[in-house]
């Protein structure tokens, strides 16, 4: 493919994640190298050392802080809007390529797709990489991508508006999606890149924040179904979404997320003028249009690996 001029910028939010922010920029440090890559980094509120590490040990790197935490979005909003290259790579602090030479792989994929305005790298969930890595996966046009790994098409991210920060976690790069959707912008998929992310994706349901990751994960969803489904479906698939909850875990003896279950509701109520006011639905044929999509691709495994059990 030959030596490609890289412009990109690498944007990381972080918080209190000192350890895996630290293994994260060592992954790294070959792209940091090159003058034609910058990163920025966010630091929101963190009171683990994290600004003095990055200020001593990076000094290349873009950095700024809030004093008082004001949340993950809105310091992704910061970065990009702050980024002047015409590609911004967004890494979550406790995530790394594993592919070498990425960038170049990335844009020569953005020239040779004028419409995507997203591309979504592969990414293993997990702390200890399989051994086998290759994928026989094909590159394709996606419904939506996942926020610890994805690269954006500036002139795309100029094209919609910024992350809903009211959604304060999850479902946030859904609504770019759809946003990017009605810009005839598109998503895709780019197997060739592979990111680790490095977390125990089973282990959470043990954390002592399963509740509330459970309670925003359903409320973005259902604020997505009012912000932008046809509006003749959203009371039964919002209907159907409770039932499966419940029979999947409350009936099971889950009563963490009957707890979750109840406060998304309260929250989907609270939000009702956001979602009248910032409401684009779909008309019917683009709804079908975008379910003719694959759907997103979130988890990757090596296939015939026996070790690895389906997440």
């Amino acid at each position: 493919m030959g030596i490609i001029k890289s412009d990109f910028t690498i944007l990381i939010t972080t918080k209190n994640r000192f350890e895996d922010l630290v293994v994260t920029l060592k992954s790294i440090e070959g792209l940091l190298r090159n003058q034609q890559v910058e990163c920025r980094i966010f630091d929101d509120g963190s009171e683990d050392g994290t600004f003095e590490f990055v200020s001593k040990n990076y000094p290349t790197i873009l950095l700024q802080r809030n004093e008082i935490s004001r949340g993950y979005l809105y310091c992704r909003n910061v970065l990009l809007n702050q980024t002047t290259t015409k590609y911004a790579i967004s890494l979550d602090d406790d995530a790394h390529f594993v592919t070498e030479n990425p960038l170049e792989s990335i844009q020569y994929y953005f020239d040779q797709n004028p419409n995507c305005g997203v591309v979504a790298a592969r990414i293993f969930w997990g702390l200890e990489l399989p051994n086998n890595n290759v994928s026989n996966e094909s590159t394709m046009s996606v419904q939506s991508f996942v926020g610890c790994a994805h690269v954006w098409r500036m002139k795309a991210w100029h094209d919609i508006p910024n992350y809903p920060e009211w959604f304060v976690f999850y479902g946030e790069e859904d609504f770019a999606s759809y946003q990017l959707f009605k810009q005839n912008w598109s998503v895709h998929y780019l197997p060739k890149v592979l990111v680790q992310h490095r977390v125990d994706v089973k282990s959470r349901k043990k954390n002592s924040d399963y509740t509330i990751r459970l309670r925003r994960s359903l409320r973005s969803g259902w604020y997505l179904l009012f912000l932008f489904t046809p509006l003749q479906f959203t009371p039964r698939k919002l209907a159907y979404s409770v039932y499966i909850q419940l029979k999947s875990k409350v009936f099971k003896g889950d009563f963490k997320a009957l707890q979750a279950l109840v406060g998304a509701l309260i929250d989907l109520i609270v939000h009702v003028p956001k979602l009248i006011k910032f409401r684009k639905g779909l008309t019917l044929e683009e709804w079908k249009t975008y379910h003719e999509l694959e759907k997103s691709k979130i988890y990757w495994q090596p296939q015939n690996d026996k070790k690895n059990e389906k997440l």
